[in-house]
């Protein structure tokens, strides 16, 4: 039987079987499509020579380079490639620049959707479903139901012309779907004015302190009180803190959409909760009111409310006094006095501590009560008067002949005041004296 023989082999160094295995593995490490990061070795006229950490060095042509408008590359700087080819017609492997800034592209767009991020793009072209914006090299598509104040636009024409008007315009985005398969970007404004708002409200709720000053909008008016918005955020004015003055009907005073300035009074981060003031911006009127309103002082006062023991009258907003029943002039007058009533009271008892003024009527004094009456007839006459002085200089611009008037002052009765007697008045109580007075000035009542 013949005796098989080995064939000899020339023997192989180490570093040639290193470099063989080197080679071997550089064919199956590369992937087609597969994004890199590399490094630029040369500029050439065909192209860059790129080290993308393989045996062999990648090659970018020149044709790639061409569709990247203003892009200028040197030698050492890293960029971002996609393998097109595991070999070229030279050896090397074939890489795309373009490629690779589509897939970064598409890396942001993911991030952005997973982040839940706002984005700015620029509108570049309408259509009749919608806006094609800018979205580095990729283009992205906002449908017209994810646009801001078009959902109540009923005719096609006008949509289609607010949809014109927009190209050219930067506007916040937020990505909702990215598929780099069938190459789908779709934005949404809607769901970025959202998010918007949703960051802006993060960041007031973080900025707010109590004793801050703000503006803001009134956004609701409830019975106990004012929703204010302050950009973002809707604090609550309650009614208490509206004025220091009495106000029983927020909607009399204030009316939605109104610009105010409030002053933050709490911010509660776990609620939710903002409290302001409006009457805070203004100094307290019980300040100063113990020095404004001594015991004697006369004043007139408006009724505000009326209860079983007495009248509540308004001397300025914030500052009230308790009419008692036992100070009245008489029980009579208690029914007639109504809300809104004003009346002459003279200030008989102060409780700076317990913000409190006691009123009286009965006690102002006869004379006291004349004058003010004197006072306030006067007040009420003068715009009248100027009224008619008015009236009687545009009259005297007239032809008397033309409307067949007389205006000399023969045939003019003058009118004055029905007087009272003061001997009448010597013993007459404050309350009768009111009466005599009320009926003098009306004629129906004295003939009755």
């Amino acid at each position: 039987m013949e005796e098989l023989k080995a064939t000899p082999t020339e023997p192989v160094s180490m570093e040639q079987w290193e470099d063989q295995l080197e080679e071997s593995l550089a064919g199956t490490e590369l992937r087609r499509g597969e994004l890199r990061e590399g490094v630029i070795l040369a500029l050439k006229d065909g192209g860059l020579v790129v080290d993308i950490g393989s045996k062999r060095d990648g090659f970018v042509p020149r044709e790639d380079l061409e569709d990247l408008e203003n892009k200028t590359f040197n030698v050492g700087e890293t960029v971002n490639v996609i393998v097109t080819r595991l070999r070229d017609s030279d050896g090397n492997v074939e890489l795309s620049v373009s490629q690779a800034m589509l897939q970064e592209d598409w890396i942001k767009a993911e991030k952005l959707r997973e982040d839940e991020s706002v984005y700015e793009a620029l509108v570049l072209n309408a259509n009749r479903g919608g806006l094609t914006v800018e979205f580095g090299h990729l283009r992205g598509f906002i449908p017209m139901s994810q646009l801001i104040g078009f959902s109540r636009i009923r005719q096609p024409a006008e949509r289609h012309r607010r949809l014109r008007a927009m190209v050219g315009q930067k506007i916040m985005l937020k990505v909702i779907e990215v598929n780099r398969r069938r190459r789908r970007l779709i934005l949404s404004q809607r769901a970025a004015a959202k998010e918007w708002r949703s960051a802006r409200r993060r960041q007031l709720m973080e900025e707010l302190e109590a004793g801050q000053v703000r503006r803001g909008r009134i956004s609701q008016i409830t019975d106990f009180g004012l929703f204010v918005n302050l950009g973002g955020l809707d604090g609550l004015v309650h009614i208490s803190e509206l004025s220091w003055g009495r106000i029983e009907d927020p909607r009399e005073v204030y009316h939605e959409g109104q610009r105010i300035k409030v002053k933050v009074l709490s911010v509660d981060r776990d609620r939710q909760r903002i409290a302001l003031s409006i009457k805070a911006l203004v100094p307290d009127p019980w300040g100063i009111a113990p020095e404004k309103y001594k015991e004697g002082t006369l004043v007139e006062g408006k009724v505000t409310q009326v209860v079983d023991f007495g009248i509540f009258v308004e001397l300025e907003p914030g500052v009230e006094g308790l009419l008692h029943n036992s100070e009245l002039g008489d029980v009579e007058q208690r029914n007639e006095l109504k809300p809104g009533e004003r009346l002459l009271v003279k200030v008989i008892r102060v409780e700076p501590d317990r913000r409190r003024i006691g009123l009286s009527v009965r006690q102002v004094r006869r004379d006291e009560w004349e004058e003010w009456a004197a006072a306030k007839a006067a007040a009420a006459e003068m715009p009248a008067q100027a009224e008619v002085e008015a009236e009687f200089d545009e009259s005297a611009e007239m032809d008397e002949d033309e409307f067949g008037l007389d205006l000399s002052d023969e045939g003019i009765e003058d009118v004055g005041a029905i007087e009272i007697d003061e001997n009448e008045l010597d013993d007459t109580p404050l309350p009768e004296v009111i009466d005599m007075a009320e009926d003098a000035e009306s004629p129906d009542k004295s003939a009755a």
